[in-house]
């Protein structure tokens, strides 16, 4: 079905964004809460080396888990193309193969378990009793992959339908059965580090059960009759979506590689440095989070318009989505203008790691402008399934970023942060430069 523009036009209501966007954004911090649950909860032990491997084991999962992100934005984007392309039935079908594709990963992230857990623990520098502890943890967490990567699969679907207050819900119930069960286990029982396993165990396979319980009385009749048999589930039909979410993971990983080289080369300059950016580091993933909202946004309103062949409509919200996640953009800066330095100081653990992180003040207010428009552009290319110049946009920018680090090496610690700052603002540049040929390949 084609809109003209005046139509498409008029039906850019800016609620539709923001009832996506603010859901989002809430759902994320969400999310991150759930470490520093466990963390208060490994608190309570009054055990240093338990602590440090709870540390150690969210690091761990993060880094595992957070490359198969890529199964929750290729199934939005897909979702929310095909509702207006072709229907419900259409979306069960992406939502299957998604699923399908999740418990294939799971299945081999199990199989190389023995490998991959003791290489990524010593990676991540366990050792002594920290390690024996690690252990523990990490081997009861690890068996949740094919829960942790069906829910991806599954919240990408609910997104991509626009059931954003749903995924919220999910979110916050999952967060509280977390906690509740942590304190349980690893304190009323006694059970310690194995609790706190345990717990997200548990919560991770609670949020699978509830989740699929929603989609089901959402979509039922429509999964029932694909997996009757009604859909082509050969790895022919799978190709589309395997290409789409293997250029999600390569950017996923490109992106945490450039992430892993701030970390690596703040250290390089000493623990002051290190502890300093560390803590401006939080600050840039608060922002992220929120920004997100606008990625998610964007993920499913241009998704549903390269669904409906509408072009207005899809470059319309484009430049609605761009201008508000800008506008939060700069309320964040403002903030960070105002009270960054109260900020840092709160999280310094010594007065020399304070100045260094208010010396910095002036990236702080940098990092949600610089970033604002990659996120949204990020989430325009996903829905619009563009993958392949996704990742070309996101390998292009941390050549760039790569090559911006050796040169501003003497520069000492503003250098780095100069470095990732372009990092960020390239990477919507190369996404700029690429749309213009994308739009005329798409509405020929």
């Amino acid at each position: 079905m084609n809109t003209n523009a005046s139509a498409a036009t008029a039906s850019i209501d800016p609620r539709l964004i923001w009832a996506i966007a603010l859901p989002a954004m809430a759902t994320n911090v969400a999310t991150a809460l759930i470490g520093v649950g466990d963390m208060w909860i490994v608190g309570r032990l009054g055990d240093a080396p338990t602590q440090g491997a709870v540390d150690i084991g969210a690091k761990l999962f993060a880094a595992l888990f957070t490359v198969m992100n890529f199964l929750k934005m290729g199934t939005t984007g897909l979702v929310a193309q095909a509702g207006t392309r072709s229907g419900e039935r259409a979306q069960a079908e992406v939502l299957v193969k998604g699923v399908i594709v999740a418990l294939a990963i799971a299945a081999l992230l199990l199989g190389a378990k023995p490998l991959l857990l003791p290489v990524m623990l010593d990676v991540l520098g366990a050792e002594g009793a920290v390690r024996s502890a690690a252990v523990t943890y990490a081997d009861i967490r690890y068996w949740s992959a094919p829960a942790v990567l069906a829910n991806f699969a599954l919240v990408g679907f609910l997104v991509g339908r626009r059931r954003m207050r749903e995924v919220l819900v999910i979110e916050v119930l999952y967060n509280v059965l977390n906690v509740v069960l942590g304190l349980w286990l690893a304190l009323g029982l006694e059970w310690g580090i194995a609790g706190i396993g345990w717990s997200s165990f548990i919560a991770e396979f609670a949020k699978l059960s509830l989740t699929g319980m929603l989609i089901w009385h959402l979509a039922g009749s429509e999964l029932r009759a694909v997996l009757q048999g009604g859909a082509n589930l050969s790895l022919r039909a799978l190709r589309p979506f395997l290409a789409v979410n293997r250029d999600l993971f390569l950017r996923t990983v490109v992106l945490m590689l450039a992430i892993v080289a701030l970390t690596r080369l703040g250290a390089e300059r000493g623990a002051v440095t290190l502890a300093a950016n560390g803590i401006v580091y939080q600050l840039f993933i608060l922002s992220a989070l929120l920004l997100d909202g606008f990625e998610n946004a964007a993920q499913v309103l241009n998704g549903e318009r390269k669904g409906d062949d509408d072009r207005a409509g899809f470059t319309a919200f484009i430049r609605a989505i761009l201008l508000r996640c800008l506008a939060t953009a700069i309320a964040l800066a403002t903030v960070f203008a105002a009270f960054g330095g109260a900020i840092t100081d709160s999280f310094a653990a010594t007065s020399e790691v304070a100045a260094e992180a208010r010396r910095l003040g002036p990236w702080i207010v940098a990092l949600p402008l610089a970033g604002c428009a990659g996120f949204v552009l990020d989430g325009v290319f996903v829905g619009a399934s563009w993958t392949r110049a996704l990742l070309l946009s996101m390998a292009g920018a941390a050549t760039l970023y790569a090559v911006l680090l050796w040169l501003t090496w003497p520069l000492g610690n503003d250098g780095l942060w100069a470095s990732f700052i372009a990092f960020l603002a390239l990477r919507a540049a190369f996404q700029i430069g690429l749309m213009p040929r994308l739009l005329r390949r798409e509405w020929r």
